[in-house]
C-alpha cells in the first residue's frame, strides 16, 4: 500500500469514527433533554463537529430534531461541514 493510500485510509477511518461520535452525542443530548438529565455542553457538540464529526452532528440535529431552533447550530454546523469538504478536496 502506498503512503498516500495509507493516509487516505487513516483519514477516512478517523472521520468515520468522529462522525459516529458526533451523531451519538446529539442523540444522547436529545435523550437527556427529554428526561431532564445532565446535558452535553454546546461547546462539546461544536468541538466534536470541528474535529471531524461535522456530518454526524449535522445529521444528528435533524434525525433527533435537536438544536434545530438554535440559529447558531443551524448556520454553523453546515458551514463547518462545508469547510471540511473543501479541506478534504484540497488535501486528499
Amino acid at each position: 500500500m502506498t503512503t498516500n493510500a495509507t493516509i487516505r485510509n487513516t483519514v477516512f477511518v478517523y472521520l468515520l469514527i468522529m462522525n459516529i461520535i458526533g451523531f451519538i452525542l446529539m442523540g444522547i443530548d436529545k435523550h437527556k433533554a427529554k428526561n431532564k438529565g445532565w446535558r452535553t455542553p454546546e461547546k462539546a457538540l461544536f468541538l466534536a463537529s470541528l474535529i471531524g464529526g461535522s456530518l454526524g452532528t449535522w445529521l444528528g440535529m435533524y434525525v433527533f430534531r435537536h438544536k434545530t431552533k438554535h440559529w447558531y447550530f443551524v448556520i454553523f454546523m453546515p458551514l463547518i461541514l462545508i469547510l471540511h469538504i473543501v479541506l478534504l478536496a484540497l488535501f486528499l
